[in-house]
């Protein structure tokens, strides 16, 4: 009857390890991640991803054009620094380069290659909700590994 219990127990244990947790901002839903838009302002929130081991972050924020945006929190080039982003007012700042990037200009894939740039991480709007693809945010991973 004990191990029954145990192992009862370890089951249980074992779900509530791999649910991610819901703080109502976000949430694992099948093979995406769910943002809610109404928590979206203008002052940039900072999300984490787990990925065997690794964690994935990114940011989400709204331009003064009401477009949410999202980025990895790592440069394409200072990633291997590990230290993200800031935001100062309409701008977000590179905490390893100092580069500065406008929040309206975020979003899009830096097509030139080489040079500084918040690393992209698409998204669509569907309703209320901000969704954005778990292997958009594996892609990404390399990034803190």
């Amino acid at each position: 009857m004990k191990k029954i219990v145990f192992i009862g127990l370890v089951l249980v244990l074992g779900l509530f390890g791999c649910t991610q947790q819901d703080n109502s901002a976000q949430q694992a839903k099948n093979d995406v991640m769910v943002l809610s838009a109404s928590d979206i302002t203008s002052q940039a929130k900072w999300y984490e991803y787990e990925s065997n081991g690794v964690t994935i972050k990114f940011f989400a924020v709204k331009g003064s054009d009401g477009v949410i945006r999202t980025a990895f929190d790592a440069c394409d080039v200072c990633f291997g620094a590990h230290k993200g982003y800031r935001q100062e007012g309409n701008i977000m700042v590179c905490n390893n380069c100092g580069n500065k990037y406008a929040i309206d200009s975020l979003g899009t894939e830096n097509k030139r290659g080489g040079g500084c740039w918040p690393g992209y991480l698409p998204n669509t709007l569907e309703g209320e909700q901000i969704v954005i693809q778990n292997a958009d945010l594996e892609k990404g991973r390399y990034r803190f590994a």
